[in-house]
């Protein structure tokens, strides 16, 4: 399989995407927007970063970059795709999940590590976790708040897509275990079809064991 890791201006986090992926096996490809997906493409990232500088909305303008109908027409056809942080606003932004990704209750970038517990553990990006398992991801965003209308968060909880939520270490949902004021602390969700999800804490920074924890291998484990 190969991963495409599509690059915007602004992205920071494609190289280290790249990396993990590698790591575990699974060729990656870094692709630069302009040049549209590879035709041997059978998983898409988009990572994290500052796409843009963030302006009009985070994710906004990547979201309206010619290769994102590219990406649409390969989800649409069961390619798995997977945002990360800038990607999940990019994600939300392009209407590959809905909600979208706004500024922190804090009002301030907040780089962190955070527990998460694992909601869903049916999907391919949750399937290497117990459901209820509590895991540790580092966070990094400004605008990670994830707000979404009361009926369609309610289509979401009840046909069971949210894949994390922010908890405690011992994974107790909690206000004060929100790290950014996100609805029912989620964390992370799948779209329509559970081959597409976006989630706001960082797999790929916690995937090497060299430079700390594994937490973070499930997720990408879902490309094999």
């Amino acid at each position: 399989m190969t991963v495409a890791v599509i690059q915007f201006g602004g992205s920071n986090c494609d190289r280290d995407t790249v990396r993990a992926l590698d790591a575990l096996g699974i060729d990656a490809e870094l692709v630069w927007h302009e040049d549209g997906l590879p035709e041997a493409t059978e998983g898409i990232v988009l990572p994290g970063g500052f796409s843009y500088g963030d302006y009009l909305r985070a994710g906004a303008m990547a979201a309206r970059s010619p290769i994102m109908e590219e990406v649409r027409e390969a989800v649409a056809a069961g390619t798995p795709l997977l945002g990360i942080c800038n990607g999940a606003q990019v994600g939300c932004e392009a209407s590959l999940t809905p909600g979208v990704f706004t500024i922190n209750r804090s009002a301030r970038f907040q780089c962190e590590h955070v527990f998460l517990r694992v909601e869903n553990a049916d999907t391919p990006w949750t399937e290497q976790y117990e459901e209820g398992e509590v895991v540790e991801f580092p966070i990094a965003h400004g605008e990670g708040r994830f707000e979404i209308e009361d009926d369609r968060l309610d289509r979401l909880e009840a046909e069971d897509r949210v894949l994390f939520r922010y908890c405690d270490e011992d994974g107790n949902v909690t206000d004060e275990a929100n790290p950014n004021g996100s609805k029912h602390n989620i964390a992370g969700i799948a779209g329509e079809d559970d081959h597409v999800a976006v989630m706001m804490p960082h797999p790929e920074r916690v995937s090497l064991s060299d430079i700390g924890t594994t937490d973070g291998q499930g997720v990408l484990q879902a490309f094999r």
